[in-house]
Protein backbone atom coordinates (compact mmCIF):
# COMPACT_ATOMS: atom_id res chain seq x y z
CA UNK A 1 0.00 0.00 0.00
CA UNK A 2 2.76 2.75 0.84
CA UNK A 3 4.53 1.78 -2.63
CA UNK A 4 1.34 2.51 -4.29
CA UNK A 5 0.93 6.26 -2.64
CA UNK A 6 4.00 6.81 -3.30
CA UNK A 7 3.57 6.07 -7.13
CA UNK A 8 -0.03 8.37 -7.30
CA UNK A 9 2.13 11.02 -5.04
CA UNK A 10 4.34 10.71 -7.54
CA UNK A 11 1.93 10.75 -10.70
CA UNK A 12 0.43 13.87 -8.97
CA UNK A 13 3.74 15.88 -8.75
CA UNK A 14 4.61 15.42 -12.20
CA UNK A 15 1.22 16.46 -12.99
CA UNK A 16 1.09 19.68 -11.12
CA UNK A 17 4.82 20.19 -12.55
CA UNK A 18 3.80 19.76 -16.21
CA UNK A 19 0.73 22.15 -15.27
CA UNK A 20 2.83 24.95 -13.64
CA UNK A 21 5.47 24.73 -16.35
CA UNK A 22 2.09 25.63 -19.23
CA UNK A 23 0.42 28.20 -16.80
CA UNK A 24 3.92 29.51 -16.57
CA UNK A 25 4.12 29.94 -20.09
CA UNK A 26 0.50 31.78 -20.20
CA UNK A 27 1.36 33.54 -17.16
CA UNK A 28 4.68 35.11 -18.74
CA UNK A 29 2.95 36.32 -21.78
CA UNK A 30 -0.08 38.08 -19.16
CA UNK A 31 3.06 39.94 -17.54
CA UNK A 32 4.22 41.44 -20.88
CA UNK A 33 0.52 42.77 -21.69
CA UNK A 34 -0.44 43.51 -18.50
CA UNK A 35 2.49 46.19 -17.69
CA UNK A 36 1.72 47.99 -20.91
CA UNK A 37 -1.45 49.12 -19.10
CA UNK A 38 -1.34 52.38 -17.74
CA UNK A 39 -2.29 51.44 -14.61
CA UNK A 40 0.99 48.68 -14.34
CA UNK A 41 2.95 50.38 -11.26
CA UNK A 42 -0.58 50.21 -9.19
CA UNK A 43 0.41 46.64 -8.77
CA UNK A 44 1.89 45.74 -5.75
CA UNK A 45 4.75 42.66 -6.54
CA UNK A 46 5.83 40.62 -3.85
CA UNK A 47 8.85 41.83 -2.33
CA UNK A 48 12.03 39.90 -1.82
CA UNK A 49 11.48 36.78 0.84
CA UNK A 50 7.56 37.38 0.90
CA UNK A 51 5.59 34.50 1.27
CA UNK A 52 4.42 33.47 -2.37
CA UNK A 53 1.31 31.43 -2.91
CA UNK A 54 0.52 28.09 -3.41
CA UNK A 55 -0.73 25.43 -5.35
CA UNK A 56 -0.65 21.33 -4.92
CA UNK A 57 2.14 19.82 -2.48
CA UNK A 58 3.55 23.11 -1.79
CA UNK A 59 4.43 24.35 -5.72
CA UNK A 60 4.56 27.71 -6.19
CA UNK A 61 0.97 28.53 -8.19
CA UNK A 62 1.42 31.27 -10.94
CA UNK A 63 -2.16 31.23 -11.75
CA UNK A 64 -3.11 32.24 -7.86
CA UNK A 65 -0.56 35.25 -8.18
CA UNK A 66 -1.69 36.08 -11.66
CA UNK A 67 -5.65 36.15 -10.28
CA UNK A 68 -4.07 38.37 -6.97
CA UNK A 69 -2.25 40.71 -9.53
CA UNK A 70 -5.84 40.91 -11.19
CA UNK A 71 -8.02 41.50 -8.00
CA UNK A 72 -4.90 44.14 -7.33
CA UNK A 73 -6.00 46.01 -10.61
CA UNK A 74 -9.40 45.87 -10.35
CA UNK A 75 -9.41 47.40 -7.15
CA UNK A 76 -7.08 50.51 -7.89
CA UNK A 77 -8.85 51.29 -11.10
CA UNK A 78 -11.77 51.13 -9.05
CA UNK A 79 -9.66 53.09 -6.64
CA UNK A 80 -8.98 55.79 -9.41
CA UNK A 81 -12.34 55.77 -10.82
CA UNK A 82 -13.73 56.93 -7.09
CA UNK A 83 -11.13 59.09 -6.72
CA UNK A 84 -11.96 61.50 -10.00
CA UNK A 85 -15.73 61.13 -8.87
CA UNK A 86 -15.41 62.61 -5.45
CA UNK A 87 -13.12 65.18 -7.01
CA UNK A 88 -15.31 65.97 -9.78
CA UNK A 89 -17.77 66.56 -7.26
CA UNK A 90 -15.40 68.67 -4.83
CA UNK A 91 -14.52 71.11 -7.67
CA UNK A 92 -17.64 71.03 -10.23
CA UNK A 93 -16.38 73.95 -12.12
CA UNK A 94 -12.74 74.68 -13.79
CA UNK A 95 -10.36 75.98 -11.25
CA UNK A 96 -8.57 74.85 -7.49
CA UNK A 97 -11.43 74.28 -4.29
CA UNK A 98 -9.64 74.38 -0.41
CA UNK A 99 -11.83 71.58 0.77
CA UNK A 100 -9.92 71.42 3.89
CA UNK A 101 -6.94 73.26 4.99
CA UNK A 102 -4.18 72.02 3.47
CA UNK A 103 -6.35 69.66 1.23
CA UNK A 104 -7.12 71.26 -2.79
CA UNK A 105 -8.99 69.63 -5.72
CA UNK A 106 -8.27 70.79 -9.23
CA UNK A 107 -10.23 70.67 -12.24
CA UNK A 108 -9.38 72.16 -15.98
CA UNK A 109 -11.14 71.33 -18.83
CA UNK A 110 -8.63 72.61 -21.47
CA UNK A 111 -5.19 72.17 -22.36
CA UNK A 112 -2.46 74.46 -23.42
CA UNK A 113 -1.78 77.37 -20.97
CA UNK A 114 1.21 77.32 -18.94
CA UNK A 115 0.83 78.68 -15.10
CA UNK A 116 4.15 80.13 -13.74
CA UNK A 117 3.80 79.61 -9.29
CA UNK A 118 5.98 79.13 -6.18
CA UNK A 119 4.65 75.60 -5.51
CA UNK A 120 4.74 74.90 -1.44
CA UNK A 121 5.75 71.54 0.13
CA UNK A 122 3.14 69.27 -1.70
CA UNK A 123 1.45 65.49 -2.16
CA UNK A 124 0.10 65.51 -5.69
CA UNK A 125 -2.24 63.09 -7.44
CA UNK A 126 -3.74 62.92 -10.29
CA UNK A 127 -7.12 61.08 -10.83
CA UNK A 128 -7.73 61.51 -14.42
CA UNK A 129 -5.60 63.56 -17.29
CA UNK A 130 -1.70 64.37 -17.34
CA UNK A 131 0.38 67.12 -16.64
CA UNK A 132 3.82 68.49 -17.07
CA UNK A 133 5.96 70.54 -14.26
CA UNK A 134 9.05 72.13 -15.53
CA UNK A 135 11.46 72.52 -12.99
CA UNK A 136 14.42 75.19 -14.14
CA UNK A 137 15.80 73.01 -17.45
CA UNK A 138 13.99 70.36 -16.17
CA UNK A 139 10.42 68.91 -17.01
CA UNK A 140 8.59 66.33 -15.33
CA UNK A 141 5.56 64.58 -16.40
CA UNK A 142 3.07 62.69 -14.11
CA UNK A 143 -0.59 61.10 -14.90
CA UNK A 144 -2.79 58.76 -13.03
CA UNK A 145 -0.13 56.01 -12.85
CA UNK A 146 2.52 58.33 -10.91
CA UNK A 147 2.48 60.90 -7.96
CA UNK A 148 4.61 64.15 -7.84
CA UNK A 149 6.32 65.59 -4.64
CA UNK A 150 7.58 68.80 -3.42
CA UNK A 151 9.32 69.49 -0.28
CA UNK A 152 10.60 72.94 -0.42
CA UNK A 153 8.58 76.35 -2.00
CA UNK A 154 10.24 76.43 -5.44
CA UNK A 155 9.43 78.73 -8.49
CA UNK A 156 7.36 75.62 -11.13
CA UNK A 157 5.89 76.02 -14.54
CA UNK A 158 2.73 73.62 -14.71
CA UNK A 159 1.03 72.91 -17.94
CA UNK A 160 -1.57 70.11 -18.33
CA UNK A 161 -1.30 68.13 -21.83
CA UNK A 162 -4.64 66.01 -21.40
CA UNK A 163 -8.02 67.61 -20.63
CA UNK A 164 -11.18 67.67 -22.54
CA UNK A 165 -14.37 68.64 -21.13
CA UNK A 166 -16.02 65.16 -21.37
CA UNK A 167 -12.81 64.13 -19.14
CA UNK A 168 -10.96 67.19 -17.72
CA UNK A 169 -8.02 66.88 -15.30
CA UNK A 170 -8.70 66.28 -12.38
CA UNK A 171 -6.57 66.34 -9.19
CA UNK A 172 -5.33 66.35 -5.63
CA UNK A 173 -3.00 67.83 -3.98
CA UNK A 174 -2.13 67.87 0.08
CA UNK A 175 0.37 70.06 1.27
CA UNK A 176 3.16 68.74 3.56
CA UNK A 177 3.61 69.90 7.17
CA UNK A 178 7.45 69.70 8.54
CA UNK A 179 5.79 69.15 12.06
CA UNK A 180 3.71 66.10 11.32
CA UNK A 181 6.61 64.14 8.73
CA UNK A 182 9.35 64.94 11.08
CA UNK A 183 7.10 63.55 14.25
CA UNK A 184 6.36 60.20 12.04
CA UNK A 185 10.00 60.15 11.11
CA UNK A 186 10.70 60.15 14.91
CA UNK A 187 8.16 57.79 15.85
CA UNK A 188 8.79 55.46 12.97
CA UNK A 189 12.69 54.95 14.04
CA UNK A 190 13.79 56.43 10.72
CA UNK A 191 17.64 58.06 10.54
CA UNK A 192 18.42 60.48 8.28
CA UNK A 193 20.89 59.33 5.95
CA UNK A 194 24.04 60.58 5.22
CA UNK A 195 24.31 62.96 1.79
CA UNK A 196 21.07 63.50 1.38
CA UNK A 197 21.47 67.19 0.51
CA UNK A 198 22.14 66.61 -3.29
CA UNK A 199 18.39 64.76 -3.54
CA UNK A 200 15.96 67.15 -5.74
CA UNK A 201 13.29 68.77 -3.99
CA UNK A 202 10.98 67.78 -6.52
CA UNK A 203 10.43 64.57 -8.22
CA UNK A 204 7.61 61.59 -9.84
CA UNK A 205 7.21 58.45 -8.49
CA UNK A 206 4.71 55.57 -9.53
CA UNK A 207 1.46 55.29 -7.16
CA UNK A 208 0.94 52.54 -5.77
CA UNK A 209 -2.32 50.88 -4.07
CA UNK A 210 -1.48 51.96 -0.59
CA UNK A 211 -0.77 55.30 -1.06
CA UNK A 212 -3.56 55.49 -4.00
CA UNK A 213 -5.89 54.07 -1.13
CA UNK A 214 -4.80 56.11 2.04
CA UNK A 215 -5.56 59.30 -0.41
CA UNK A 216 -9.12 58.14 -1.58
CA UNK A 217 -9.82 57.71 2.22
CA UNK A 218 -8.54 61.46 2.59
CA UNK A 219 -11.13 62.76 -0.24
CA UNK A 220 -13.51 60.12 1.20
CA UNK A 221 -13.42 62.36 4.24
CA UNK A 222 -13.82 65.75 2.84
CA UNK A 223 -17.76 64.93 2.56
CA UNK A 224 -17.91 63.79 6.33
CA UNK A 225 -16.76 67.08 8.37
CA UNK A 226 -17.05 65.13 11.97
CA UNK A 227 -15.48 62.41 10.99
CA UNK A 228 -12.79 64.14 9.10
CA UNK A 229 -11.79 66.29 11.97
CA UNK A 230 -11.50 62.80 13.89
CA UNK A 231 -9.42 60.74 11.09
CA UNK A 232 -7.97 62.78 8.82
CA UNK A 233 -5.04 63.82 11.17
CA UNK A 234 -4.34 59.65 11.17
CA UNK A 235 -4.80 58.73 7.54
CA UNK A 236 -2.46 62.06 6.92
CA UNK A 237 -0.21 60.81 8.98
CA UNK A 238 -0.43 57.28 7.56
CA UNK A 239 0.12 58.74 4.00
CA UNK A 240 3.47 60.53 5.14
CA UNK A 241 4.89 56.70 7.04
CA UNK A 242 4.17 55.65 3.12
CA UNK A 243 6.08 58.22 1.46
CA UNK A 244 8.92 57.79 3.66
CA UNK A 245 9.05 54.09 3.64
CA UNK A 246 8.74 54.69 -0.58
CA UNK A 247 10.74 55.73 -3.59
CA UNK A 248 10.80 59.15 -2.04
CA UNK A 249 11.47 58.55 1.35
CA UNK A 250 15.07 60.74 1.16
CA UNK A 251 13.79 63.60 -0.38
CA UNK A 252 10.44 63.63 2.07
CA UNK A 253 13.48 64.43 4.55
CA UNK A 254 14.02 67.75 3.30
CA UNK A 255 11.30 68.55 5.41
CA UNK A 256 12.35 67.04 8.57
CA UNK A 257 13.94 69.97 11.07
CA UNK A 258 16.85 68.21 12.10
CA UNK A 259 20.32 68.71 11.35
CA UNK A 260 22.28 67.78 7.53
CA UNK A 261 22.84 69.51 4.53
CA UNK A 262 19.08 68.93 3.14
CA UNK A 263 18.32 71.50 6.26
CA UNK A 264 20.67 73.99 5.36
CA UNK A 265 19.09 74.02 1.85
CA UNK A 266 15.74 74.42 2.92
CA UNK A 267 16.95 77.17 5.15
CA UNK A 268 18.56 78.87 1.51
CA UNK A 269 15.40 78.44 0.01
CA UNK A 270 13.64 80.18 3.01
CA UNK A 271 16.55 83.15 3.20
CA UNK A 272 15.79 83.76 -0.86
CA UNK A 273 12.17 83.83 -0.65
CA UNK A 274 12.37 86.49 2.04
CA UNK A 275 14.84 88.51 0.26
CA UNK A 276 14.23 87.89 -3.57
CA UNK A 277 13.95 91.78 -4.07
CA UNK A 278 17.41 92.60 -2.80
CA UNK A 279 20.91 92.23 -4.21
CA UNK A 280 21.79 88.49 -3.49
CA UNK A 281 25.17 88.42 -1.75
CA UNK A 282 26.14 84.49 -2.32
CA UNK A 283 29.25 84.63 0.50
CA UNK A 284 26.78 86.21 2.90
CA UNK A 285 24.00 83.13 2.33
CA UNK A 286 26.87 80.66 2.59
CA UNK A 287 28.59 81.88 5.79
CA UNK A 288 24.91 81.97 7.20
CA UNK A 289 24.93 78.07 6.70
CA UNK A 290 28.25 77.58 7.47
CA UNK A 291 29.52 76.23 4.12
CA UNK A 292 31.83 76.84 1.27
CA UNK A 293 30.29 79.57 -1.64
CA UNK A 294 31.18 76.82 -3.93
CA UNK A 295 29.61 73.78 -1.71
CA UNK A 296 26.67 75.67 -1.12
CA UNK A 297 26.37 76.62 -4.64
CA UNK A 298 26.48 73.00 -5.54
CA UNK A 299 24.33 71.68 -3.10
CA UNK A 300 21.63 74.24 -4.00
CA UNK A 301 21.22 73.53 -7.66
CA UNK A 302 21.17 69.58 -6.87
CA UNK A 303 18.08 70.13 -4.73
CA UNK A 304 16.30 73.20 -6.96
CA UNK A 305 17.72 72.41 -10.28
CA UNK A 306 18.64 76.34 -10.16
CA UNK A 307 21.47 78.07 -9.49
CA UNK A 308 20.88 81.11 -6.24
CA UNK A 309 20.58 83.51 -8.91
CA UNK A 310 18.00 81.84 -11.22
CA UNK A 311 16.33 80.98 -8.51
CA UNK A 312 16.14 84.44 -6.98
CA UNK A 313 14.86 86.11 -10.44
CA UNK A 314 12.60 83.52 -11.30
CA UNK A 315 10.22 84.64 -7.71
CA UNK A 316 11.30 88.37 -8.93
CA UNK A 317 9.82 87.45 -12.17
CA UNK A 318 6.56 85.50 -10.89
CA UNK A 319 5.60 88.38 -8.05
CA UNK A 320 6.17 91.34 -10.56
CA UNK A 321 3.97 89.49 -12.96
CA UNK A 322 1.15 89.18 -9.91
CA UNK A 323 1.76 93.13 -8.76
CA UNK A 324 1.18 94.17 -12.61
CA UNK A 325 -2.00 91.78 -12.89
CA UNK A 326 -3.79 92.29 -8.84
CA UNK A 327 -2.56 95.42 -8.26
CA UNK A 328 -2.12 97.69 -10.99
CA UNK A 329 1.01 98.18 -11.63
CA UNK A 330 3.00 98.79 -14.47
CA UNK A 331 5.94 97.54 -16.27
CA UNK A 332 8.54 99.93 -14.41
CA UNK A 333 7.00 100.00 -11.19
CA UNK A 334 6.63 96.27 -10.63
CA UNK A 335 10.11 95.75 -12.18
CA UNK A 336 11.45 98.61 -9.48
CA UNK A 337 9.63 96.70 -6.79
CA UNK A 338 10.71 92.95 -6.90
CA UNK A 339 14.65 94.86 -7.12
CA UNK A 340 15.27 95.25 -11.24
CA UNK A 341 17.13 98.74 -11.23
CA UNK A 342 16.89 98.73 -15.01
CA UNK A 343 13.80 98.55 -17.00
CA UNK A 344 14.87 97.56 -19.63
CA UNK A 345 16.83 94.56 -17.91
CA UNK A 346 13.65 93.76 -16.39
CA UNK A 347 11.56 94.06 -19.36
CA UNK A 348 14.05 91.46 -21.09
CA UNK A 349 14.51 88.83 -18.23
CA UNK A 350 10.47 88.99 -18.12
CA UNK A 351 9.78 88.20 -21.95
CA UNK A 352 12.36 85.70 -21.71
CA UNK A 353 10.34 84.22 -18.94
CA UNK A 354 7.05 84.23 -20.05
CA UNK A 355 7.36 84.70 -23.94
CA UNK A 356 5.74 88.41 -23.73
CA UNK A 357 6.82 91.73 -22.79
CA UNK A 358 4.86 92.30 -19.25
CA UNK A 359 1.75 94.28 -20.52
CA UNK A 360 1.22 92.52 -23.94
CA UNK A 361 1.33 89.23 -21.33
CA UNK A 362 -0.89 91.03 -18.19
CA UNK A 363 -3.44 91.99 -20.61
CA UNK A 364 -3.67 88.58 -22.27
CA UNK A 365 -4.20 86.81 -18.68
CA UNK A 366 -6.97 89.39 -18.11
CA UNK A 367 -8.61 88.54 -21.34
CA UNK A 368 -8.71 85.06 -20.51
CA UNK A 369 -9.97 86.18 -17.05
CA UNK A 370 -12.44 88.01 -19.00
CA UNK A 371 -11.21 91.33 -17.15
CA UNK A 372 -10.35 94.52 -19.65
CA UNK A 373 -7.31 96.20 -18.71
CA UNK A 374 -9.29 99.24 -17.63
CA UNK A 375 -11.12 97.35 -14.62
Amino acid sequence: MRVVAIEIQSRSIAVTRSSLRSQGQFYGRQVARRYDDPRGCLYNSLSVGAKRPTGVFGLYDADMEYDMSNRRADLAAANLAELAERIGRAAPEDGVVEVQPGVHCYRKSQTGERVHSVCEPSFCVMAQGSKVILLGDETYRYDPAHYLITTMELPVTGEVVEASPERPYLGFRLTLDPAIVTSVMVESGFVEPRGDGSVKALDVSALDAELLDATLRLVRLVEKPHEYRVLAPLVIREMAYRLLVGAQGNRLRHLATFGGQAHRMVRAVEVIRQNFDKPLKIEDVARELFMSVSGFHAHFKAVTAMSPLQFQKQLRLQEARRLMLSENFDAAQAGYRVGYDDASHFNRDYKRQFGEPPMRDVERLRELAGVSVGD
